[in-house]
């Protein structure tokens, strides 16, 4: 099978694991493994559809069971390193458009002028963004979204949500991506093929926060919405009370 012929694949994948990479975005290194195993079982989230949320979040991991996980596998097993690696470098450079505009939105004008220089940079020397070479000058990526953005002007995450296919959310996360996809659903196509790459070199890490928790749907639940405290806090580190040992 030629490179070509796999990128339907890689696509499929990626339409099927969008919100894995809300815990897997860009951290210092060990801090969102650590993050994850102080959060997975204690915090407190407004969770009124917590009856619906469940039965979506099983259904969830039955897909992510039979046919995500199956098509990760397939994924890597005739995929090679370097295809791979270009595949995650276009979807990460199609998310810097959104990290721009998020960045403005919070005055970080900073990051904003990075993310511009690295879709500039990378779309035209790294030949749409097939390479990198943003990184090899040092200037380093670090995402933004619009529910991050809202998240950092004081907009509380509202009720926790749990969508068909697309996973963990919140109310404001929601909107953000909504309004993101009608600005132009370049930025979202962007999101969901980082998410189905992130999902596929994360795999293990993934199953493992539902797998090895007493209730899987609590434990998905408060890594995702600590996760994006984080992430809002741009990787400082947040208090959260320690997890008592059960006998």
């Amino acid at each position: 099978m030629t490179g070509i012929g796999r990128v339907p694949l890689a696509a499929a994948l990626a339409a099927l694991t969008i919100t894995m990479s809300a815990t897997m975005s860009v951290a210092p290194a060990g801090a969102e493994e650590d993050l994850a195993a102080r959060t997975a079982e204690t915090g407190e989230v407004d969770d009124p559809l917590e009856g619906l949320n469940r039965v979506t979040s099983a259904f969830n991991r039955v897909l992510r069971q039979w046919i995500i996980d199956p098509l990760v596998d397939g994924y890597q097993a005739i995929t090679p390193d370097e295809v791979r690696q270009a595949i995650s470098n276009v979807a990460s450079n199609l998310t810097e458009p959104v990290t721009v505009v998020s960045s403005l939105i919070q005055g970080d004008f900073e990051n904003a002028g990075v993310a511009t220089q690295r879709f500039l940079i990378n779309t035209t020397s790294g030949i749409g963004g097939i390479r990198d070479p943003a990184s090899e000058v040092g200037l380093e990526q670090r995402r933004e979204d619009v529910g991050q953005a809202l998240g950092a002007h004081g907009v509380a995450p509202g009720p926790h949500l749990v969508l068909p296919i697309l996973g963990p959310s919140n109310f404001r996360d929601a909107v953000g991506d909504i309004a993101t996809a009608l600005a132009s659903p370049l930025p979202i196509a962007g999101k969901v093929a980082a998410g189905g790459v992130e999902y596929s070199d994360n795999q293990e890490t993934v199953r493992a926060i539902s797998d090895d928790a007493v209730d899987p749907y609590i434990a998905e639940r408060n890594t995702y919405e600590r996760h994006r405290e984080f992430v809002i806090d741009n990787g400082r580190r947040i208090e959260v009370p320690d997890i008592p040992e059960m006998d």
